[in-house]
């Protein structure tokens, strides 16, 4: 039914400044558009095969996707939705995010001996190549734009770039391979712990950013009289984060057995456990911190729970295997 509706959905108008959320589906060649005013698909941008990360510039007017086929990042322009350029890139690119000034774009590359490439937003040119411990799969830059910090799962290496220098600042090896981060802050907005997920662990662990070392491991709840979900789980129990724009609660996603649950910050108290659906991947909540969506892969849909009553308040229809998401404020004029 999606599909068939493409072509109106992507000649929909949107409203000058809307905030929206962007869901990937991994196994298609497309992403959907949502609107969480009315949680209904809006748009739709095509053409981009095997897409992986997504991440909106600060200003807007750009929505930049690895495109994992074509070894590029491609820029979408908000707001007619289309790709209007493809950078290459280094090699097999996983995720992105931008710097908090907009002037760079950090893109993980998985493919070995793995690296964090630098595009430049005003060139649109990939302008350096860093070097890093491990193929990297995930990459975010920090709340107060300091830093990027960038994953390996085959090394299990957290790495630290300065973002003033485009350098690699030091790094931390777990003892697992590193899946999706989050980030909670000092009072003077410079970052505190890194919570990050980890291969074949159900749940997350808590690193002290300036001690630079674990200090905490958290498991997920185990649900008596449920049967665990072995199956099409690729190394990671647990894949999906999400921080409430207060700061005072903590999404964590479940594949085992299907949930998402909210701790609160900054103990780490179980509140809730929410269920969504077979295999809850990435997760993100808009900036009015609203609702939380979640990509359940299994069900082709993203899911979404009310923040306050901890509860499905919606499933919405998106791409096949739906996984990667983000959502902030599109300019469309």
């Amino acid at each position: 039914m999606i599909r068939a509706m493409v072509g109106i959905l992507v000649a929909t108008s949107l409203t000058a400044g809307t905030v929206r959320v962007l869901q990937t589906n991994s196994a298609g060649d497309n992403i959907h558009v949502i609107d969480p005013t009315t949680n209904t698909v809006v748009g739709v941008i095509e053409d981009i095969e095997t897409p992986h990360g997504v991440a909106i510039s600060p200003d807007g007017s750009r929505i930049y996707i690895t495109d994992e086929a074509l070894r590029t990042l491609d820029v979408v322009d908000a707001t007619t939705l289309k790709v209007s350029k493809r950078i290459p890139l280094s090699g097999r690119p996983n995720n992105v995010d931008v710097a908090k000034n907009g002037a760079q774009v950090y893109v993980g590359i998985a493919q070995a001996p793995g690296a964090v490439d630098v595009i430049d937003t005003a060139s649109l040119t990939n302008v350096k190549s860093i070097p890093v411990k491990g193929a990297i799969h995930n990459v975010y830059v920090t709340p107060d734009g300091k830093y990027a910090v960038a994953g390996s799962i085959p090394e299990s290496t957290i790495n630290v770039i300065d973002t003033s220098t485009n350098t690699l600042a030091w790094t931390l090896k777990l003892s697992a391979g590193i899946r999706p981060m989050v980030f909670t802050r000092n009072p003077d907005g410079s970052t505190k712990d890194i919570i990050v997920q980890l291969s074949n662990f159900h749940g997350f662990a808590v690193v002290d950013f300036a001690a630079r070392e674990e200090k905490q491991r958290i498991e997920l709840p185990d649900l008596p009289g449920q049967e665990k979900e072995t199956q099409g789980l690729q190394g990671s129990p647990s894949h999906g984060l999400a921080i409430t724009p207060d700061g005072k609660m903590l999404w964590v996603t479940s594949k085992y057995y299907d949930f998402v649950a909210a701790y609160s910050l900054p103990h780490y108290k179980l509140l809730k456990v929410v269920p969504v659906g077979l295999h809850p991947e990435w997760l993100t909540i808009p900036p009015d911190g609203k609702n939380l969506y979640v990509a359940v892969a299994g069900k082709d849909a993203t899911v979404v729970v009310d923040n306050k009553a901890m509860k499905v308040v919606k499933t919405i229809a998106v791409g096949s295997v739906p996984k990667r998401n983000t959502s902030g404020m599109l300019r469309t004029d």
